[in-house]
């Protein structure tokens, strides 16, 4: 399967992705970290609760000048990003159920951010000049596994 991390889909399990998505890299390195292994519904409860700022993220990775929150160490409230990631799990459970899968039951098993594209753009400056303005957009990865007791 072009442009994914599996070759192969495996038995019992869901697939989605979200492509070119215009949230931080970091963020989401950080919330995939936290989300991986965690039943569905755990998962979908951690990303509205990170919307609602009552759940920091926490960040294991890019911890430079990140604040100490209560019980957690060091985290924040990635938003925008958490809003990316639940649009792509909710899809994932989408095909889950269009392939009869027990919702319940399903865990994610693989989730992962990448670069994207980069947009280039040069903003005109004094004496001729350009300046470099890169922006790095990122790719999402979900596989929801069914794990049967």
């Amino acid at each position: 399967m072009k442009g994914y991390t599996v070759k192969e889909l495996p038995e019992n399990s869901a697939i989605a992705r979200g492509v070119d998505m215009n949230i931080s890299l970091k963020d989401a390195v950080n919330i995939a970290h936290h989300l991986r292994g965690k039943t569905l519904n755990r998962a979908k409860e951690i990303i509205d609760k990170g919307i609602e700022k009552n759940y920091p993220i926490p960040y294991f990775r890019y911890l430079d000048s990140v604040s100490h929150r209560k019980s957690v160490g060091p985290g924040r409230y990635p938003v925008r990003a958490l809003k990316a990631f639940k649009q792509v799990i909710g899809n994932a459970e989408a095909n889950a159920e269009f392939k009869s899968l027990d919702t319940d039951s399903l865990i994610i098993g693989t989730i992962s951010a990448s670069k994207g594209t980069t947009i280039k753009k040069y903003l005109p400056k004094a004496q001729g000049r350009g300046g470099a303005s890169f922006k790095e957009l990122v790719n999402i990865e979900v596989i929801l596994r069914e794990v049967r007791e």
